[in-house]
């Protein structure tokens, strides 16, 4: 899950994102990718869009004092909380299409976590990973399926353009595996392989996933860009409620359990 800027400039965000989002959600998908990429001692990570940094911190643990670890992000408040977690990783601030890695700085493992779907210029992003990566070095990568894939995404959306109107969700927009192949490849990467995945996700805490999610689909929308702060938590409020029947279609306790699909795409240099 993403939020627009407005979300992502509350000081109070990244701190949520961390706490409430990162394990249930994310950290399934990190080990995948993690395991993808078969570290060993000596290699050099980077993890792209790394957000607070699960992947990276899944890498370090893997490496220990034995190799090298780099997170990229675009948002200075994310990577302040990532180097809150773990300030022995390096984090770096950067743009997708302009990493902040030297032309002669290379690395032997390179993940991008559900980040590549946001990115604007995508074939640009990958070719930069590609710049990133040494001869023979590994890549892994994981986007969100479609809409079609995790239910309970669509359902709540169906809810939130009740009160907003139609909405594009940047999260599902890159979930064609042969588009995923294609670029993979058209940036020169090698040994292209993508794998369509489904996962079980468990919520402790339902409500509060049902809110962050409103809070992201507002910010996609039209309507929501054109709203005042004030307004947007009105907005969030109503599509809460209303979307309290479809959080009890997926009860698990006072939790949730779902299913949710992604891509999970290696390649090599």
């Amino acid at each position: 899950m993403a939020l627009p800027d407005y979300a992502m400039r509350q000081q109070s965000f990244p701190e949520m994102y961390e706490q409430h989002l990162v394990q249930p959600l994310f950290r399934p998908w990190a080990e995948i990718l993690v395991e993808r990429l078969s570290l060993s001692p000596g290699d050099r990570v980077l993890d792209l869009a790394c957000g607070t940094g699960i992947v990276a911190r899944l890498a370090k643990q893997r490496l220990g004092d034995h190799g090298h670890v780099v997170g990229v992000d675009v948002s200075p408040q994310m990577l302040a909380v990532a180097n809150q977690v773990a300030p022995d990783i390096e984090w770096r601030e950067g743009n997708a299409t302009a990493l902040p890695v030297d032309d002669g700085e290379r690395f032997t493992a390179v993940a991008c976590q559900q980040g590549l779907q946001f990115f604007p210029d995508k074939p640009a992003a990958a070719c930069e990973m590609r710049r990133a990566l040494a001869p023979g070095g590994r890549v892994a990568v994981a986007t969100w399926r479609s809409l079609d894939d995790a239910p309970i995404f669509r359902e709540l959306q169906e809810v939130a353009e009740r009160f907003v109107g139609p909405i594009t969700d940047q999260r599902h927009s890159f979930g064609d595996p042969d588009a995923l192949a294609g670029l993979l490849m058209n940036a020169g990467l090698s040994d292209v392989h993508v794998e369509p995945m489904t996962r079980t996700i468990r919520f402790n805490e339902g409500p509060r996933f049902v809110r962050l999610n409103a809070m992201a689909l507002v910010g996609m929308s039209q309507a929501g860009k054109g709203m005042t702060d004030d307004e947007r938590a009105r907005v969030v409020d109503s599509i809460v409620t209303e979307s309290r029947s479809v959080a009890a279609r997926y009860a698990e306790g006072i939790g949730l359990a779902f299913d949710i699909g992604a891509n999970v795409g290696t390649a090599r240099g």
